[in-house]
């Protein structure tokens, strides 16, 4: 597994993390992350999330890229993460009972 830096780490994403797992509902998070992000971080960030879905269920990249309108280069990238980050997708991934291909 590729070690990835701890610099992002601080007090600051220690406080978002910590009111992050105290949503108790899709309502309360929708609320949140829209107060917090703007529209295009949501948009990002919900495409990252279908490229991880897709990658898992096997489609080619091109065909993600065509369908979620996130480059190539970041699929490639969001894979790497996938197959080589801290499992933070896979755990998310496992906890939905989504079923996946990864080697």
């Amino acid at each position: 597994m590729v070690m990835a830096s701890e610099d992002w780490r601080n007090d600051a994403t220690a406080a978002l993390f910590d009111a992050v797992v105290l949503l108790e509902s899709r309502d309360e998070a929708a609320s949140f992350f829209r107060d917090l992000c703007t529209r295009r971080e949501l948009e990002e960030m919900s495409q990252r999330w279908a490229v991880v879905r897709k990658l898992v269920a096997g489609h080619p990249y091109r065909e993600i890229a065509t369908e979620t309108g996130v480059s190539t280069a970041t699929i490639v990238r969001i894979n790497q993460w996938l197959r080589h980050g801290t499992g933070g997708y896979q755990h998310m991934l496992d906890k939905l009972n989504i079923d996946q291909e990864i080697e």
